[in-house]
């Protein structure tokens, strides 16, 4: 398990004096670590700052956990909600003072009301999930097979994936990776993907090559932000066809391409 990705987009994290509060923040915790949100002051510190009146000082803290995370409301009047965007509208709801209240999704967005006609959020990309090997027989905990790349077949980001991946298994000799711009138009008319934004398959595709494929790709530090993005397009399709990951069945995930009859059903 390599621990959870807490993502606070530019310009979700409140407005102070009428601007963006606070740049794109982006954390990184593992099993036993805890981040604290809320407005933070000097005498109240916070790891992820939040901006507007309705939002207590020490609002909240995340733990991790071996295999999941947990949410604290430290709010005395507001809930909170953890809603899954890869879900059928599901949530769930932290009421105040709930400490340690274990969040199922492997993608979340926790949300909190504002006194303003929008809300602030921030994103949560969950510990890996594990999966056991599709051949397993049973046998002790201990001697069981698990997969080497533990992905959700039915998640978004196995949907920008695979749409990455499609030139390659379509054509054996593609030009180039499709570029962010091209994945949300490949994925329009999605009932899932087809919501994507540009920003949204950004950081599906930094999950994919930072936690779930972990290719290496060097850091913003150690790269350009330009060709750091190509890097990683092109480092989780090499390892996505290299082991099998994505294969041309999947391709059926995808919407009907233009030059595609309906009844193919893809």
């Amino acid at each position: 398990m390599s621990g959870i990705v807490v993502h606070l987009p530019q310009g979700s994290g409140g407005l102070a004096d009428g601007e963006p509060h606070v740049p794109a923040v982006t954390l990184r915790l593992g099993p036993g670590e805890r981040v604290r949100f809320g407005r933070g002051s000097s005498t109240v510190p916070v790891e992820l700052r939040l901006a507007d009146a309705a939002i207590s000082r020490l609002a909240g803290e995340i733990t991790v956990t071996a295999d999941h995370w947990q949410l604290s409301n430290h709010s005395t009047s507001h809930s909170y909600l953890v809603e899954n965007p890869e879900g059928a509208g599901e949530y769930l709801r932290v009421p105040p003072r709930r400490l340690g209240a274990p969040i199922p999704f492997e993608f979340s967005r926790v949300v909190l009301p504002t006194r303003r006609d929008t809300t602030v959020s921030f994103q949560v990309f969950a510990p890996d999930h594990v999966y056991l090997d599709p051949q397993h027989t049973g046998g002790p905990a201990e001697s069981r097979t698990v997969t080497a790349y533990s992905l959700d077949e039915t998640a978004a980001y196995f949907l920008v994936l695979v749409a990455l991946c499609e030139p390659w298994l379509r054509d054996s000799s593609p030009v180039a990776v499709p570029t962010t711009p091209q994945v949300v138009e490949r994925l329009r008319g999605h009932a899932v993907g087809g919501r994507l934004t540009p920003r949204a398959v950004s950081s599906h595709i930094d999950y994919l090559a930072e936690e779930k494929l972990r290719t290496g790709v060097p850091t913003a530090d150690e790269a350009g932000k330009g060709a750091r993005r190509n890097g990683k397009r092109e480092a989780v399709v090499t390892v996505a066809l290299r082991f099998g990951i994505v294969r041309e069945e999947h391709l059926a995930l995808l919407p009907a391409r233009a030059a595609e009859p309906a009844a193919r059903g893809r």
